[in-house]
């Protein structure tokens, strides 16, 4: 049965757990790995406000170290997301 993902940005899956979110799948060459670094709160709830994002290869037989592509930090998870987007279409199209 495959996997469908209850959460998109775009058509592409995010997974979240606690502060880390990943954004695409893994079965793409890439991925987008969001870390919430700060929360501020915003009419009593927690919003992320500080994100560090880091373009990330899925290939598993490279080391972790050579598998980034690229890091950002950004305000705000829609900004990030945004930027996210961005950056991972970016990639994929030059691969093409």
């Amino acid at each position: 049965m495959a996997y469908t993902p209850k959460l998109t940005y775009k058509g592409r899956p995010l997974v979240r757990c606690g502060n880390d979110i990943y954004y695409g799948s893994m079965t793409d060459p890439y991925v987008v790995y969001l870390q919430v670094l700060s929360n501020r709160k915003e009419n009593g709830v927690d919003v992320a406000d500080k994100v560090h994002l880091v373009l990330l290869s899925t290939d598993d037989s490279k080391p972790l170290p050579e598998r980034i592509v690229r890091q950002a930090n950004r305000v705000g998870l829609f900004n990030a997301l945004s930027f996210g987007d961005i950056m991972l279409q970016g990639v994929l199209q030059q691969k093409k």
